[in-house]
């Protein structure tokens, strides 16, 4: 994963199974479930074998009147370095910066004009 590109999608939604079945039977995508967080499934979406994104339901408790949406992720070199100059810039961080074992170190930000997105700098393959 280089630098600055695109590398991931997740879709925060409310009904997750109703999003699954709508991708499913529009796309022909299948899922993979697992562990997230606070006892939440995070199920992977696959075309075929291929990873292609991920869906995990937004929790009113911590999520509040947070819309469904696509979060789309880019990879880069340092999460911590790049949130610093980020929040210099006038962005916000949406919780704190978290590691995901096996994945990476990942920064869920809002950047100045309001649009969301994920950085993440994942773990050596």
């Amino acid at each position: 994963m280089a630098h600055g590109q695109f590398v991931w999608n997740e879709l925060t939604a409310h009904d997750v199974d109703k999003a699954k079945a709508f991708y499913a039977d529009a796309l022909g995508w299948s899922y993979e479930a697992m562990p997230g967080e606070n006892g939440a499934t995070y199920w992977i979406a696959k075309l075929g074998e291929q990873r292609i994104g991920g869906m995990f339901p937004l929790d009113p408790a911590t999520c509040g009147d947070v819309s469904e949406g696509w979060l789309p992720y880019i990879a880069v070199d340092d999460v911590d370095a790049r949130v610093k100059k980020a929040q210099d810039l006038g962005a916000k961080l949406m919780r704190p910066i978290f590691d995901i074992p096996g994945v990476g170190r990942i920064a869920l930000l809002t950047e100045p004009g309001g649009a969301r997105i994920g950085w993440i700098t994942p773990m050596p393959r």
